[in-house]
């Protein structure tokens, strides 16, 4: 269903589902809604593939989600190798290649170090060095147990290691959080290389919201490191911070991705009940968390009254670009789609939801939003993470261990 907004709230609320309270807890109604073209979308599935085929009907045709496999372990992270094999990094801390029609897991890779596997936390993201054809490295987040004074303890870190035939070679840790918490919420943890070839790492607030807005943690914080972990001297000089922090004042942003043609990074973060957004990061922004939200407490009756800080961010705080209430969808994984599978949609935001159970369509016009899609909520699927393939076409990873193309 195709739909455009405008900044009036609607009294139309949708069904939901809270299965991972932990991970914004229910499938969001959207808000401020005005019906500009409605679609049946009625899923239509056949034997085949990996698992099955669904078609649904969208506002420029029909699109398909072809499963070609369904027996990962919590996939959280994918990246295409040149050769067209697909890198998945799994929750429980092992790393596979899959073949080239993802059908098959060819290898389980080893030399990845210990991860803390509970609540969110896991191995996370995954992405491949900008010269990897000459450079073979690999890099991973995922949530580092502590030790010594830190036991029970975790927080994100970054590693890298070469990828030589079944292994990671040369594993290095180049930069972790600060500080190690207890608690298995909120790790963040997506990776974007920028133009420039440094890093950017998105971090969460770990549920303690405060630490958002210290300065002297990275907790809720965006950070650009250069692949070695060192800091960039060119990062924004922000009175009394680290100096690896790009942004601060985030609550758990679980997806991200460069906007083609720009150095400009692109997050979507979960919001507490309500207030997901999309953010376009500048460098040295506060984004108001957890200071305003145009989402709600937990416990509180969902509706404008409630908003945090009386939701609102500028002057002081970065404006979202989108924002839905008045609950949540759990955004995750996110592309600027660019491929030749979908030309309709070059420039467009796909981004995966967890409680919400569906891919989104974002259509952009500049930096403002002008109409969301939602697609394929009829298959009940979490997606964790969306990447294009080399192919053109739009690759999801489930919660439930599925590996699902979309296609014409």
């Amino acid at each position: 269903m195709l739909q455009a907004w405008t900044r009036h709230p609607s009294s139309r609320l949708e069904p939901s589902r809270n299965d991972d309270p932990a991970e914004v807890p229910i499938s969001a109604p959207f808000p401020f809604r005005i019906l500009v073209l409605g679609l049946a979308a009625g899923a239509l599935f056949a034997c085949g593939g990996g698992g099955g085929t669904a078609a649904e009907q969208t506002s420029s045709g029909v699109v398909q989600a072809v499963t070609l496999n369904s027996a990962l372990a919590s996939p959280w992270g994918l990246a295409f190798l040149p050769d067209g094999r697909m890198l998945v990094t799994q929750k429980d801390g092992s790393m596979v290649i899959l073949s080239k029609d993802g059908r098959t897991i060819e290898q389980t890779l080893d030399g990845l170090p210990a991860v803390a596997a509970s609540g969110q936390g896991g191995l996370l993201d995954v992405a491949l060095d900008p010269d990897f054809a000459t450079e073979p490295w690999v890099y991973w987040t995922y949530a580092e147990p502590g030790t010594g004074d830190e036991t029970g303890l975790a927080g994100t870190a970054v590693a890298r290691g070469r990828l030589v035939g079944d292994a990671l070679r040369d594993v290095q840790v180049i930069w972790r959080q600060v500080p190690k918490v207890g608690g298995g919420g909120h790790f963040g943890a997506r990776l974007a290389f920028r133009g420039d070839k440094t890093l950017f790492v998105t971090l969460g607030e770990r549920q303690l919201k405060t630490p958002s807005q210290d300065l002297a943690t990275t907790l809720g914080k965006v950070v650009r490191i250069h692949r070695d972990g060192t800091i960039p001297s060119d990062n924004p000089a922000i009175p009394g911070a680290l100096p690896e922090i790009w942004s601060y004042g985030h609550r758990n942003p679980q997806g991200a991705a460069m906007r083609p043609g720009t150095d400009a990074l692109w997050l979507s973060e979960h919001g507490p009940q309500g207030g997901d957004e999309i953010n376009r990061v500048v460098a040295g922004g506060n984004y108001g968390w957890p200071l305003v939200s145009y989402g709600c407490d937990y416990g509180d009756p969902v509706g404008e009254d409630c908003r945090i800080g009386g939701g609102t961010h500028a002057p002081q705080y970065v404006e979202p670009v989108s924002y839905w209430v008045p609950v949540s969808i759990a955004p995750a994984g996110m592309i600027f789609y660019t491929g030749s599978g979908f030309p309709q949609w070059n420039g467009h935001v796909f981004m995966g939801a967890l409680a919400g159970e569906a891919l989104w369509r974002i259509e952009l016009d500049g930096d403002r939003e002008v109409a969301r899609e939602e697609l394929f909520a009829e298959l009940g699927e979490r997606i964790r993470d969306v990447e294009q393939g080399p192919d053109g076409w739009i690759y999801l990873l489930t919660d439930s261990g599925k590996l699902i193309q979309v296609r014409n």
